[in-house]
């Protein structure tokens, strides 16, 4: 870190601690993860609106200083909200041109300073985006020839004016970003409109079909997690898997991850088992469950979501019960599990049907009810930069100063299992 940001990360340090840095994915048109946006959000603030101050956008840089930007963002790009304060502060310079693309916030004017500013850093290499932008007035038009893409703000906005307002902004060479996409059918529409990118949780909210089927691939897998809950010889573990030729191999990619925590190449199932033992391959095969099919790749965003929350509650559970690794175990169970939903189109209850889980486990995922829930419910908050709740913050004795901490852990670990495609 050099000098000038040390000082900056030591001036902030009292605050640092009392928050924790968002991250919300960005998605292209294959619904395959390609960036973050990064949220600077304060433990203790009751609203959820983005600090849009200098001391906000200083924490955050300080912040990836600190823990690095590949640690938080992995191989994805990182968008950054910054405000004029920011960009005539000389901070913004410190990170790399080719991870970052720098949000101007919809409240900046276009200044003659400003427009300056913004040329001298793009003729440094760093790339700007206009963000929530809702229509096409004058400052959009002042700084469009300065930006490479622009975040539209959809929520609420009339198909009819959407339409129109992408015909407009859309030029040669500029990338348009729909942000706030929640629904199946959001993403399609702007999809048909010709933007490149997708914000939003649209991707974890599809429809919900009761009494679908799951594929028998889908349960053989389920089964064979039963088998380890049911604590059965490995031999007959190890045959259940081989006779899925596509399980047996994306599970020997997964388990040789550094994530795994293996300081030897693993070749063989028997291996994984002796190597590993059965709890910690119940973590693998978790995680394979959401590896199947086409549209859930190592990359996918559900499958980031998923592992995320898990190492988060995981860690979460040993911070609160240092020690227990069974309650670390029974955290990062509900964490995986808490979008198997999401992943087969299946709700919960009929979900839980089929899986041997604990009481507590299952009162997680079906009520965010006990320690569990309470850890799901913030890790669900912090996914959406929302206000962390006060009670399960209150009963699990964590707070934001905790989630400083634990959040870049699960960042990279989740990071990692990315990687291993």
């Amino acid at each position: 870190m050099s000098v000038e940001l040390q000082c900056e990360a030591e001036a902030t340090q009292a605050l640092s601690k009392d928050f924790y840095l968002a991250r919300q994915p960005i998605l292209d048109r294959q619904q395959q993860l390609v960036a973050y946006e990064l949220l600077f959000r304060r433990g203790d603030v009751k609203a959820a609106d983005v600090s849009e101050d200098l001391h906000a956008t200083a924490s955050v840089i300080a912040h990836l200083a600190e823990l690095g930007l590949e640690q938080v963002v992995g191989t994805s790009r990182a968008f950054i909200n910054i405000d004029a304060a920011a960009l005539e502060s000389g901070i913004l310079q410190f990170l790399p041109q080719d991870k970052v693309m720098f949000e101007l916030l919809e409240s900046v004017e276009a200044t003659p300073q400003l427009l300056a500013s913004v040329r001298a850093m793009r003729a440094q290499g760093f790339s700007f985006a206009l963000d929530d932008v809702v229509s096409a007035d004058d400052t959009v038009a002042a700084l469009l020839p300065l930006a490479s893409l622009i975040k539209i703000d959809i929520l609420g906005m009339p198909e009819a004016t959407l339409r129109a307002l992408t015909q407009q902004l859309r030029k040669p060479g500029m990338q348009l970003l729909a942000e706030k996409v929640e629904t199946e059918a959001e993403f399609e529409l702007c999809k048909e409109l010709g933007f490149d990118y997708f914000q939003g949780y649209y991707f974890a909210k599809p429809s919900i079909m009761s009494g679908k089927k799951l594929m028998p691939s889908e349960l053989g897998l389920i089964e064979i997690l039963g088998l380890i809950e049911q604590d059965e010889e490995n031999s007959r573990i190890e045959g259940a898997i081989k006779r899925d030729a596509a399980l047996s191999i994306n599970l020997l990619r997964l388990v040789n991850t550094p994530a795994s925590g293996s300081t030897r190449r693993i070749d063989t199932l028997s291996q994984a088992l002796l190597l590993l033992g059965q709890k910690q391959l119940r973590r693998w095969l978790q995680i394979l469950l959401y590896t199947r099919g086409e549209d859930t790749a190592f990359g996918s965003p559900l499958l980031q979501l998923a592992t995320t929350r898990a190492r988060l509650l995981e860690l979460m559970a040993e911070r609160r019960h240092a020690g227990q690794r069974g309650a670390a175990q029974s955290a990062f169970t509900v964490g995986i599990l808490s979008l198997m939903d999401t992943l087969f189109r299946v709700p919960m209850p009929e979900l839980l049907e089929q899986f041997h889980l604990a009481d507590d486990v299952r009162a997680a995922l079906l009520h965010r009810q006990g320690p569990y829930g309470d850890m799901l419910a913030m890790a669900e908050a912090i996914e959406h930069a929302k206000p962390l709740p006060d009670e399960s913050q209150a009963r699990l004795g964590l707070d934001a100063d905790d989630l400083y901490e634990l959040l870049p852990m699960a960042f990279e670990w989740s990071n990692q299992i990315a990687q291993s495609a």
